[in-house]
């Protein structure tokens, strides 16, 4: 019997050794003073100290408590990210920067949950805007406080595009026709402004227009699987007061939004070939470093344990109560996607029926490259 334990195992036993501890707060040095983070997690220190004191024998809590001291002492300072993820325990220690924004929580437990890591993100309501009319065009990113207008590269004027048109129309008709080119050719171009801005931003969008105005943006645009609800009326000369008053029904759900989102993401990741799902393909792909976002139904969990190789997991029996038994391999997926600087997400139970329950969206198609 091979008595050796590898440093997998090691750190599965870490999960079940005794008390855990899962801290998870906004970490931003570059636009905080340092001082002032370091007296929070000194006070964080001091209240996990005296949970693990009273909770847990003196034997089982100091190695933990000492170990935590050592990583806040050695954290670093000079990230550019947003957050910071530490969990502790007396034989596992890890910690990530990560660019999620959060909401501060420690939590003190038996074991590792990466999920309580993906639920402390906070709820930002973000998308974009686009207001259309026959004559010119607006974008803007919209949050909760504030619209910020986004300037692109693509002429926001149908005037721009007047010089390719005949320089002669003597019949109503060619007048008629020459107009509707007019149209169509510009709002061509602001769909493609659009997809530059989509790029930087893979956010939900609300377009709003005349019904003729959209009645043609919903024949030309390349950009369907991102848009979330056409509103029609004439809003050019909107103010941000009145657009957010007009915003504000479709948003109020912010959930539903941010759900039909995913899926349209997904949609068109299938169409691009970047989409992987079901357990087995996601942790493939996330083991080879290839994964943007990750979308799981909230409560998908599957027992196993390591494969033989990174690229491979075993599922396995709850009951066979193996020394080195992982308490939830979709755990680890989350955990190899965030430390790479990928994205995860939940989705309602039910909603990833057809693929597996779990989807990854990677950066590239890996499998051209084979």
């Amino acid at each position: 019997m091979n008595s050796q334990v590898s440093k997998e195992e090691r750190e599965v036993i870490g999960r079940i050794d005794g008390p855990a501890v899962s801290i998870v707060l906004p970490f931003e040095p570059k636009m905080s003073l340092e001082v002032e983070l370091e007296y929070r997690l000194k006070l964080i220190l001091a209240k996990v100290e005296k949970e693990l004191m009273s909770g847990y024998a003196a034997e089982l809590a100091l190695p933990v408590i000492k170990k935590l001291s050592q990583v806040v002492r050695q954290l670093n300072f000079n990230t550019h990210k947003k957050s910071i993820a530490i969990f502790v325990s007396r034989s596992v220690e890890k910690v990530f920067y990560l660019d999620l924004p959060v909401e501060e929580k420690v939590v003190i437990d038996e074991s590792f949950e990466i999920r309580d890591l993906v639920y402390s993100k906070k709820q930002t309501i973000q998308y974009l805007l686009l207001l259309l009319s026959g004559k010119s065009s607006r974008m803007y990113l919209g949050n909760c406080s504030k619209f910020i207008l986004i300037k692109s590269n693509v002429p926001d004027n149908v005037n721009a595009y007047e010089r390719d048109l005949p320089e002669k129309v003597t019949h109503f008709c060619d007048a008629h026709n020459n107009k509707e080119v007019l149209l169509d050719k510009f709002l061509l171009h602001m769909d493609e402004g659009l997809s530059l801005v989509l790029k930087a931003y893979p956010l939900p969008v609300f377009v709003l227009g005349a019904k003729r105005v959209l009645g043609h943006f919903g024949k030309i645009t390349r950009n369907e699987k991102s848009i979330i609800q056409t509103i029609e009326g004439k809003y050019e000369e909107a103010g941000e007061p009145e657009l957010r008053r007009l915003i504000k029904p479709y948003v109020a759900d912010w959930n539903k939004v941010k759900q039909q989102n995913l899926m349209q993401q997904i949609e068109a990741a299938t169409s691009s070939g970047t989409l992987v799902s079901g357990i087995d393909d996601v942790w493939n792909a996330a083991s080879r470093k290839n994964a943007r976002l990750l979308i799981v139904e909230k409560n998908f969990i599957i027992p196993s344990r390591p494969g033989a190789n990174s690229l491979g997991i075993f599922k396995e029996n709850t009951e066979a109560r193996k020394p080195f038994y992982i308490k939830d391999a979709v755990d680890d997926v989350m955990e190899k996607v965030l430390q790479i600087g990928g994205d995860v997400e939940f989705v309602d139970d039910g909603l990833l029926k057809n693929y597996g329950r779990i989807a990854l969206i990677r950066y590239f198609n890996d499998n051209l490259l084979q």
